[in-house]
């Protein structure tokens, strides 16, 4: 029985549970207080703690899977399964985090949560072998798969509308420079000790979240009894995952070998087919109020233009984390720590950035800061597209800082215009529809880039196809302009309002 207290018709806050807490008024109404509690500070710093850990744990395998090769005895399409395997399970339990965030108790779904990364990594640090240590990031990947939907919908739940700007701010910082420092960590890691201590070092954080959120996290928001539509579950498996591990076969698949092409495009096929009948089920579930993943939200104009723009942004950004690192390490001869070091600036740039720009955001809008951003994510990527064999390194760490800026003005703004018209019963189905949309538009994006690239560089050499790349990028670039000049400020859902 939870003890969490949901607000009364009137946005007031209910009664004292029996634990004594008072629930907390939905954010988006005039009458929420500018200021936050001491408690809502408390639960949103440590859902960003934990938060952050998981997603430097995502990207921190990336610069280890050549020692992993040599240590575990496996090759390199064996080995990649430690990121297709992560990847591959936050794209299956992402879309079910609306469910799963409106029938469990905030402390319940955060105990889960951490409970299965903090499980995984333990696993990982002790895995005797290839296999265990294979289902030790599955399960780390079905809990980093609820943290980031679980903090967004706990934001629009506590802050009101005219600061979310500024958390939604502190987000990036999570999102942005916790991936960023991934590669540096673990390349610093791997200069000293073994790979598991990759997992040694996160492990104490990671139990230590878990233990402030046990004794410091509240329940907010409310729960609702809801039929869980196995089906549905179901479908998420070939859909979500068939559309993911398709793309990013097809981008990182091996040379001329056709096997993997044609179990890609077979897995794609899948994929999108399975897809149109998620939907097709979602929307009939949506009039008997128990849809999985509450497709109503797109009803409202400016989360479809975000979600849009944030699939644009996601994918140039993926496909420049990887081939930014290839072009350093495959044109330029850098090491894995120094190709690190490199790009470390920009991800700090991103995050350290976005509680400004969130800020920026509360006072003049999100259009000055997207037109903004857009523009210059467009320039930036242009100019990768004439990197050579010659170009300074120190012009390369300064055009990516640039890059990282501007999407910094698109990521904040998107978010939160993005979900700011949602009603509370929405905005969990609101926030599993965006982590989702970026996990699809990161392989997509991932898949495309690679994919130019090896083809051009097998006829015309790596300088060739890097440029080909990244020109590329440009152009799907172009389209996040077009997106941000339709980006209005929005206001919070009114107390009762369902889109329909």
């Amino acid at each position: 029985m939870s003890t969490e207290v949901s607000p009364n018709a009137s946005g007031q806050p209910g009664p004292p549970g029996p634990s004594g807490q008072t629930g907390h008024a939905p954010a988006s109404e005039s009458s929420a207080p500018e200021k936050l509690s001491r408690e809502s500070v408390t639960i949103i710093a440590t859902l960003l703690v934990a938060t952050f850990v998981v997603i430097l744990n995502e990207t921190i395998m990336n610069v280890a899977l050549q020692r992993l090769m040599v240590d575990l005895g496996v090759d390199a399409p064996t080995v990649q399964w430690l990121s297709t395997g992560f990847m591959l399970t936050m794209a299956v339990v992402i879309p079910t985090t609306g469910f799963i965030l409106q029938s469990l108790s905030t402390r319940a779904v955060f105990m889960l949560a951490m409970g299965l990364f903090a499980g995984g990594t333990a696993l990982a640090a002790a895995a005797p072998g290839f296999e265990v240590l294979l289902l030790a990031r599955i399960i780390q990947a079905g809990g980093t798969a609820i943290m980031l939907p679980l903090l967004m919908t706990t934001i629009l739940t506590l802050v009101p509308l005219s600061r979310r700007g500024a958390v939604m701010g502190n987000v990036s910082i999570a999102i942005s420079v916790a991936p960023a420092m991934g590669p540096t960590v673990s390349g610093l890691i791997l200069e000293h000790f073994t790979w598991r201590f990759m997992f040694v070092f996160v492990l104490p954080v990671a139990l230590a979240a878990l233990a402030i959120g046990a004794k410091y996290l509240t329940n907010v928001g409310e729960t609702e009894k809801t039929k869980l539509d196995f089906l549905s579950v179901l479908l998420t498996v070939p859909a979500f995952g068939g559309l993911v591990y398709g793309l990013s076969q097809i981008g990182g698949g091996q040379g001329g070998q056709s096997g993997p092409k044609t179990a890609a495009i077979a897995a794609l096929a899948i994929g999108v087919a399975s897809l149109a009948v998620f939907v097709l089920r979602q929307l009939r579930l949506q009039k008997s109020h128990a849809p999985l993943l509450d497709l109503r939200a797109f009803n409202f104009r400016m989360f479809t233009v975000s979600v849009l723009l944030m699939v644009v942004a996601m994918m140039a950004l993926f496909g420049a984390v990887i081939l930014l690192p290839l072009y350093l390490q495959e044109i330029r001869g850098l090491g894995s720590l120094e190709t690190g070091l490199a790009l470390l600036p920009g991800g700090l740039a991103m995050g350290l950035l976005g509680p400004f720009i969130g800020r920026l955001f509360d006072k003049v809008g999100p259009l000055p800061l997207t037109v903004t951003g857009s523009v210059l994510m467009v320039l930036t990527l242009w100019q990768f597209s004439m990197l050579d064999a010659g170009t300074p390194v120190w012009w390369i760490v300064t055009l990516h800082v640039l890059l990282s800026f501007g999407l910094a003005l698109l990521f904040t703004p998107a978010f939160t215009t993005g979900l700011n018209p949602l009603p509370p019963h929405l905005y969990s189905h609101g926030s599993a529809i965006m982590s989702t949309s970026q996990q699809v538009a990161g392989a997509a994006g991932t898949a495309l880039l690679v994919s130019i690239f090896a083809v051009v560089s097998a006829s015309s050499g790596l300088v060739a196809g890097m440029s080909a790349a990244f020109l590329t990028a440009t152009v799907i670039a172009l389209a996040a302009v077009v997106l941000s000049a339709m980006m209005r400020k929005t206001e919070g859902a009114a107390p009762g309002h369902a889109a329909h």
